[in-house]
């Protein structure tokens, strides 16, 4: 714990890719006394997607830095295609979110204030922005804290999501209306 931690938010940069790598590997979930994976993991091609060719159209993200440049944390949002999907898709236009804070920083706020900059910054450009979290992972609490709901429980696995805007505009039915939260529900709960 640093109690004296000055800590700076600014954008993702494209050339920040490299801190995104790591950032990947420490957003995997550790259950208490369980080994962590080796960080090949962060390779394999389901969790590479949601870094490589970092600064594509509609990718945005804040990093967590100290007074000396030492990175503490990283948030992100990436959309995407139907036929390539993260474990959070919701779909196309509803980008995923990422969030992690090194280890010992997690607790001090970082996390939070991480999320506050994106959600705020993304509002302007999504409707919603969901996320998939280990139902344990103690982060569903800062999740649910900001208006984070569960829209699909797999059981060891949660899919959450975030509405940014009055309506969710991507969510269009055949007829041209919007689906409410309720229906969103329904609907990602039987592709669970």
């Amino acid at each position: 714990m640093h109690s004296s931690l000055c800590c700076h938010i600014r954008p993702l940069a494209r050339d920040d890719a490299h801190c995104l790598w790591e950032m990947l590997y420490q957003a995997i979930y550790v259950p208490p006394g369980a080994a962590p994976p080796g960080r090949e993991i962060v390779r394999a091609p389901e969790l590479a997607r949601y870094v490589a060719d970092w600064g594509r159209p509609g990718d945005m993200g804040y990093l967590a830095v100290d007074a000396d440049g030492m990175l503490l944390g990283a948030a992100w949002l990436r959309c995407f295609p139907a036929d390539q999907p993260g474990y959070g898709f919701v779909d196309e236009a509803t980008p995923e979110l990422l969030v992690a804070v090194m280890p010992g920083y997690r607790g001090q706020g970082i996390g939070t204030r991480l999320l506050t900059a994106l959600l705020e910054a993304a509002r302007s450009r999504y409707a919603a922005v969901s996320l998939s979290v280990q139902a344990e992972n103690p982060a569903v609490r800062l999740y649910r804290r900001l208006g984070f709901e569960i829209v699909a429980d797999g059981g060891a696995w949660l899919k959450m999501c975030k509405q940014l805007q009055e309506r969710l505009a991507a969510w269009i039915n055949d007829t041209g209306d919007a689906f409410t939260l309720p229906e969103i529900q329904a609907c990602c709960a039987r592709s669970v």
